[in-house]
């Protein structure tokens, strides 16, 4: 009777202890009839050496070489043999080493610790070479091989790096940059320490450029050191260049355009209308692509990064910028579809003393479409914009009211704004703005505006935002009479079906084409005319809340048969017609005589600097 109250202990101890036995019983098996060591025994045995497949090449349209590849070297190292020379009593000669390679002692420990460290250097292994220092020149590479046997645990491996045969193009191009952890979880393609492209055309035709790596497989011995080859490279396999891309670009029309933005914040887009090829894409501040490349990379991506006025901002494709009087050009052309006006309709201006949207200037009244779009009279188009709008009533929350604005809003979207291009090539598309009817409803309630309460959005400001290449595309639109081949970069016929209609009807363009013609030969745009070429263009003036107004021109030419249409944005430069529209006519001109006559204009328009905190980091 003593030892029951023992009892029920017992029991419980022995019920701990069988349960702890199975536990042990069921581990015990899963190790030895279902875990699988194949892999961990491989990767003793073996050691697989990547064999990096080069990029491809990418051209120009007219099968110039951009860019191209040149021989590099990583240095790597394999910690388990270094130890073992360390354990043999021969360490290798750190301080001789590191005068080799031109770093401190302390750089030396501080790489060594950074490899080690598995939370920074993922995938970390001791039996597998890990990359020292990457991306050294031939003539490092020279110098290093004759001391090599001297360092037990580094080799070499053999890589490609980018080089480029222009100072230009960075945003378009893009650069090539060190994978990240969560690229390697994404694609099983990349290993740590691989590289791939970052932005621009590199990065969006990434697989096509990349190609396929080929492999190697060598034998280690039983202390982690390679031996030679497996069966004789039996199982190796060679890697498959990657494709070779001819681009849209016409470089030397590229290097004009950036050459007339120094010294400014801007951006040029030009396009053939017919196909949508981009034939050019500048925006400034910007980089010579050389300084991201190789080791250059890490001493320059932090100064641009840092730089206050945004250098990786491609304004091209990025900025946002109300489009001015380039957008009456547009207004007219809806507002002639919905019945708003005709090519007939006169409306009077009384220059600077008109309400509630002054004029800029005196001109003559009443004004005809045409003669609205050369003196880019504001009332004009006000009063356009409100008769649309307000066609079917007053507005103050009549429905008539908002569906015609929706119906306008759509039919403005049509050609191409209010939205990124979901069948583009291009890199780094934003969308710009154009309210809904409900935006404004939760501004100022379902009853609380009117045409009048917007009317800004009539000359191009209020809300209405676009990119340069959304200006570009659209002035193609008219060039064009109705239609885009969404923008692109890759000279590729596949992409010339990605074709979008406007909703104008044909008939309406020759009157706005007309206006755009005289604003050329006898209005804002006729100072730098050019002789025997007619041009069809506006000039644009942005008020903004950061200094001087915006100048912006957009325009195409010839008028028949249009071979370019244009777009120009610089910022805080005043006038339409004092920056923008001479830089686009030089563009015009050297894209399509191959050379520019207008020497005097051309070395004034590049050498002014609006803007002396921008850095020349593409020269």
């Amino acid at each position: 009777m003593l030892n029951d109250k023992y009892k029920d202990r017992s029991i419980i101890i022995h019920i701990v202890l069988a349960l702890i036995i199975i536990v042990f019983i069921g581990r015990l098996a899963q190790l030895q009839l279902y875990e699988d060591y194949t892999g961990v025994a491989e990767d003793n045995a073996f050691y697989r050496k990547p064999i990096y497949a080069p990029r491809g090449l990418i051209y120009d349209r007219n099968g110039k070489l951009l860019v191209y590849n040149q021989p590099t070297y990583d240095l790597m190292v394999t910690m388990k043999e270094l130890r073992d020379q360390a354990k043999a009593g021969t360490p290798i000669d750190t301080l001789e080493f590191c005068g080799l390679l031109g770093i401190t002692h302390q750089q030396f420990c501080d790489r060594m610790a950074y490899i080690k460290d598995r939370r920074k250097n993922y995938g970390y292994s001791q039996l597998t070479p890990q990359r020292f220092m990457t991306q050294l020149s031939p003539e490092d590479y020279a110098m290093l091989q004759e001391h090599l046997r001297k360092f037990p645990g580094f080799t070499i491996q053999n890589r490609t790096l980018r080089n480029y045969n222009y100072p230009c193009g960075a945003h378009v191009l893009g650069s090539i940059g060190e994978v990240s952890k969560r690229q390697i979880e994404r694609d099983p393609y990349y290993r740590p320490g691989d590289y791939a492209g970052s932005e621009g055309l590199e990065l969006t035709y990434e697989k096509q450029l990349r190609g396929i790596n080929g492999e190697e497989i060598l034998l280690r011995d039983s202390r982690g050191r390679i031996q030679g080859k497996y069966k004789d490279g039996e199982f190796d396999y060679m890697p498959i260049a990657g494709e070779n891309i001819t681009t849209t670009l016409d470089i030397e029309l590229q290097m004009i355009a950036e050459e007339l933005l120094q010294g400014k914040i801007g951006s040029i887009v030009a396009i053939e209308p017919s196909t949508g090829e981009i034939l050019a894409m500048a925006s400034n501040p910007t980089w010579n692509p050389s300084l991201l490349v190789g080791r250059l990379r890490s001493e320059y991506y932090p100064i641009l990064q840092n730089d206050s006025i945004i250098p990786f901002l491609n304004r091209a494709t990025g900025g946002l910028y109300s489009p001015g009087s380039t957008f009456k050009t547009l207004q007219a052309l809806v507002c002639l579809e919905h019945g708003g006006i005709t090519r007939y309709t006169k409306f009077p201006c009384s220059g600077p003393n008109s309400k509630p949207i002054k004029c800029t200037h005196h001109h003559g009244s009443p004004v005809s479409l045409e003669e609205a779009i050369q003196e880019s009279c504001n009332p004009f188009f006000w009063l356009t914009y409100k008769a649309t709008l307000e066609r079917d009533g007053y507005g103050e929350g009549n429905e008539n009211f908002k569906q015609n604005y929706r119906r306008w809003r759509e039919d403005i979207l049509s050609f191409g704004l209010g939205f990124k291009w979901d069948d583009s090539d291009v890199f780094g598309l934003k969308d710009g703005a154009i309210y809904r009817a409900e935006t404004y409803d939760k501004i100022y309630g379902k009853r609380g505006w009117k045409a009048l309460t917007i009317r800004s959005n009539s000359i191009g400001q209020g809300e209405v935002l676009v990119t340069p290449i959304q200006l570009a595309n659209a002035v193609a639109v008219i060039a064009n009479k109705g239609y885009y081949i969404t923008p692109h970069l890759n000279k590729c016929d596949s992409l010339l079906d990605n074709r979008h209609e406007a909703k104008v009807s044909q008939k309406h363009y020759d009157v706005v084409q007309e206006g755009m013609w005289r604003v050329c030969e006898y209005g804002t745009a006729h100072y730098y005319k050019l002789p025997e070429l007619a041009v069809c263009g506006k000039t644009g003036t942005t008020d903004n809340s950061h200094g001087k107004p915006h100048s912006i021109f957009f325009g195409y030419a010839p008028r028949e048969n249009p071979q370019i249409a244009i777009a120009v944005v610089i910022e805080n430069a005043g006038f339409g017609s004092q920056f923008a529209c001479p830089i686009a006519m030089l563009c015009i001109e050297k894209y399509l005589y191959r050379e520019i006559t207008q020497k005097a204009l051309f070395d004034r328009m590049k050498t002014m600097v609006l803007n002396p905190k921008v850095k020349m980091w593409n020269r």
